[in-house]
C-alpha cells in the first residue's frame, strides 16, 4: 500500500497540470490563486503536482476563479481518449499544445499573439515561424 502512497494517480497529476497551465495563462500566481481558496501557495503546488487530490467543491471553486468549466480540468485525461489510431495522434497532439502552453516562451508568444488584431500579420508571424523552423532542420 505505502507504494501507492508514494506515487501520484494520473488523473490527479493531470488535474493538477490543468489547474497550473489556466492559472499560467492567466498570469496569475500560486499565492494569489491560494488567497482566492483560502489557502497557502504551498497547497496549490501539491496540488499542482498531484501529489493532493483536489476535491470536488474545491476544484469547482477553481474552476469559477479560473474562469473555465470543470470540465476543462479533464480534457484529454488518461484513460479518456478512444482505442484507435485517430484517438492516439489527437492525444498527443493536445499534449504538445499542453507543453508548449507550459513553457515560458510558448506562454509569451501566445499572449503576445492574441494581442494581434490583424489576421494578415498573423498569418505573416505563422508563415515567419514556419520557414524559421524549416531553416532549424
Amino acid at each position: 500500500m505505502t507504494e501507492n502512497k508514494k506515487k501520484p494517480n494520473p488523473i490527479d497529476v493531470h488535474v493538477g497540470s490543468r489547474i497550473r497551465l489556466r492559472r499560467t495563462m492567466l498570469g496569475m500566481s500560486q499565492e494569489k490563486l491560494g488567497e482566492s481558496l483560502g489557502i497557502t501557495f504551498q497547497q496549490i503546488q501539491k496540488y499542482e503536482k498531484g501529489t493532493n487530490r483536489v476535491g470536488a467543491s474545491r476544484l469547482q471553486n477553481i474552476s469559477t476563479i479560473l474562469n473555465v468549466p470543470v470540465s476543462f480540468f479533464f480534457e484529454d485525461a488518461p484513460g479518456e481518449q478512444g482505442i484507435g489510431a485517430a484517438g492516439m495522434a489527437e492525444a498527443s497532439s493536445s499534449s504538445y499544445v499542453i507543453d508548449f502552453l507550459s513553457s515560458s516562451e510558448g506562454l509569451q508568444l501566445n499572449r503576445a499573439f492574441v494581442k494581434i488584431n490583424d489576421a494578415k500579420v498573423r498569418r505573416r508571424l505563422v508563415d515567419l515561424v514556419k520557414s524559421l523552423a524549416a531553416e532549424a532542420e
